[in-house]
């Protein structure tokens, strides 16, 4: 399915060689969209050509900071002269970027691209969504095109139904535990390029768009680019409910499309599960009887309209135990809405819920973190699990139902006795939060957003060796390091020695903070983050593990002058050389030695 799409939008059908260029549909900016818009501007936009772009602002607790961040036109800042070049805004409070997409302008059988890997449930309504680099979303905001490597399919093939008290969450976990990260790891290495995880089997048909949603969150932490289900009849009713039939378009693969690997899975044969702190997934029996000092309900993943209704239900009548802190953070304005109208909301108040505002920073652990010395335990994914970075058990809106009425943690089905939920088709579906641009009022006003110089490499390059995320996300400005013998020192000077995806994923998502940045060795990076460093100039090097051990302890890394890099780059470590596979490829190998994916002689906002 995601080659059928590349396919319509390729300038080559056949998907030939290590990158291909591709339209795209939908833009959704979310980490970074002052950054993204100065990009584009630089490159000459006026009015953005894609089908919809829109940008999130995910600040919806302003302190201090944050003003200072809007004033100052800090990168992850929205700026209000988005809609003057056809870019929506959709407003604080509306709700977390993936749910409120899904519901308000996701379509299927299209290309999106993104900054923010938590947008990957979108594509539980069939819309393939790559995650980019805020330099190469600026392009594509521009020009309308982007450069993608073809993906490779693993296949999830679905049967059985799930039984009471067990949610698509559950279904996910489950997922998690069989090893797909290893799955997608072979085939990167095989192929080098990105795996997408496609979901098929009749009972792939049943799921409601919300569940399939659910299931494509989990791409992000197998290392796969994005997760797509079919687009069908549920679909389409799904999309009628939102009053958005007309952006439905038909997604099924095709009779014997070929894929890498197939992975079976029963659905009646899941459990209630978890996952712990350390992000090992477990039956939810192995932590029964542990104390929860903190729940917090909804957020942007693992959780569906039918599933917050359910937990009301089951927590009609009880309260909130002494200890226990019961947070409710309602996915979207619509689900906030459905929830006051049905009388749940009311329900969970009187248990003893507080509700809070959808902010971005909720979910990464910023606010409302998880207390020490007790178990929180919460529906959203995980941010990356980073030294630094709060940790917190992960299960269904179910399991934390009972634990809300026992103080424990415990399985549902003692609850024994099912709930019958009816999820309302007549939805709320008011874009009062949606800021669009009204007949060209509004027109683009003040400075370009600013944008930093590419860090081009010239020469060879000694780099401070930094061992794992969290020391590289503390990292200040820049050193001014010296380049070769002679010649002028160079901005930048680290780089960042990582042994887990989780490493890289945040490293990722944190590039923009860190200007020192110029290389990350890991053993293993997937293909679309290789891209996005890379389009902002830093290359990314895979090691063996056995060979990665020879930079504990050392301060510095040699790397010599990119004419002599080719496929192998000979790293210089004290008195050792330590021999690394350079990852890019094609055009990416180009950006990774400008210092930018942007077209040369595009640098009228950096100059602003």
């Amino acid at each position: 399915m995601p080659q059928k799409i590349l396919a319509g939008r390729a300038a080559d059908p056949q998907l030939r060689g290590d990158l291909v260029q591709v339209k795209v549909d939908q833009i959704i900016l979310s980490r970074s969209p002052n950054r993204a818009l100065g990009e584009a501007l630089s490159a000459g936009m006026k009015k953005t050509p894609v089908e919809m772009a829109v940008a999130y602002d995910g600040t919806c607790v302003t302190d201090a900071r944050a003003l200072a961040d809007v004033a100052a036109g800090a990168p992850q800042a929205v700026s209000p002269e988005l809609p003057a070049h056809n870019v929506p805004i959709a407003r604080g409070g509306i709700g977390f970027p993936a749910p409120v997409h899904l519901e308000r302008f996701a379509a299927p059988a299209r290309l999106a691209l993104t900054d923010d890997a938590r947008l990957a449930p979108v594509g539980g309504v069939g819309m393939l969504t790559l995650v980019v680099s805020p330099s190469q979303l600026g392009q594509a905001l521009a020009t309308g095109s982007t450069w993608v490597r073809p993906p490779r399919s693993v296949q999830i093939h679905l049967s059985g139904r799930v039984r009471p008290f067990v949610c698509a969450r559950d279904v996910a976990l489950e997922l998690l535990r069989r090893g797909i990260d290893e799955i997608v790891r072979r085939i990167e290495a095989e192929h080098h390029a990105p795996v997408v995880l496609e979901f098929a089997g009749p009972s792939a048909r049943l799921l409601s768009v919300a569940e399939r949603a659910v299931l494509c969150g989990i791409a992000p932490q197998v290392g796969a680019a994005a997760a797509l289900f079919v687009s069908d009849e549920k679909t389409e009713v799904f999309l009628r409910d939102q009053r958005r039939s007309k952006a439905h378009r038909a997604l099924v693969p095709d009779p014997g499309a070929p894929c890498e690997e197939v992975v079976s899975l029963d659905l009646s044969t899941v459990d209630p599960l978890l996952m712990d702190e350390a992000g090992v997934v477990r039956p939810v029996r192995d932590l029964a009887g542990k104390p929860v000092g903190q729940v917090v309900l909804g957020g942007d993943s693992g959780v569906t309209l039918r599933d917050m209704l359910a937990a009301a239900l089951l927590l009609k009548s009880k309260r909130v135990p002494s200890r226990l802190d019961l947070l409710v953070a309602p996915p979207s304005r619509q689900v906030l809405e459905v929830l006051a109208q049905s009388g749940a909301l009311v329900d969970l108040v009187a248990t003893g819920a507080r509700i809070i505002e959808p902010d971005r920073r909720v979910v990464t652990g910023e606010l409302y973190p998880p207390p020490a010395g007790t178990i929180s335990l919460r529906t959203a994914e995980p941010a990356p699990r980073v030294p630094g970075v709060p940790s917190f058990v992960v299960a269904s809106a179910e399991t934390l139902a009972y634990a809300v009425a026992t103080g424990t943690v415990g399985d549902p089905r003692s609850f024994k006795r099912p709930v019958r939920v009816t999820v309302p088709r007549a939805l709320p579906t008011d874009d009062v939060l949606v800021l669009r641009d009204k007949k060209g009022e509004g027109a683009a006003a003040g400075k370009s957003p600013a944008l930093p110089p590419p860090a081009s490499w010239k020469g060879s390059l000694v780099l401070d060796v930094i061992e794992g995320a969290s020391r590289q996300a503390s990292n200040g400005k820049p050193a001014e390091v010296q380049a070769t013998p002679g010649g002028p020192p160079i901005a930048g000077g680290v780089v960042v020695v990582l042994r887990s995806l989780d490493e890289v994923r945040a490293v990722v998502e944190k590039t923009i903070d860190l200007p020192a940045l110029r290389a990350v060795v890991a053993p293993f990076v997937p293909s679309t983050a290789v891209a996005a460093l890379a389009s902002e100039g830093i290359a990314t090097f895979e090691v063996p593990p056995a060979s990665l051990d020879g930079l504990k302890g050392q301060k510095s890394l040699s790397l010599p002058e990119p004419a002599a890099w080719g496929d192998k780059v000979g790293a210089v470590v004290g008195e050792q050389t330590i021999e690394m596979t350079w990852l890019a490829l094609g055009a990416e190998r180009t950006w990774t030695h400008a210092g930018t994916s942007r077209a040369p002689g595009s640098s009228k906002a950096s100059k602003a």
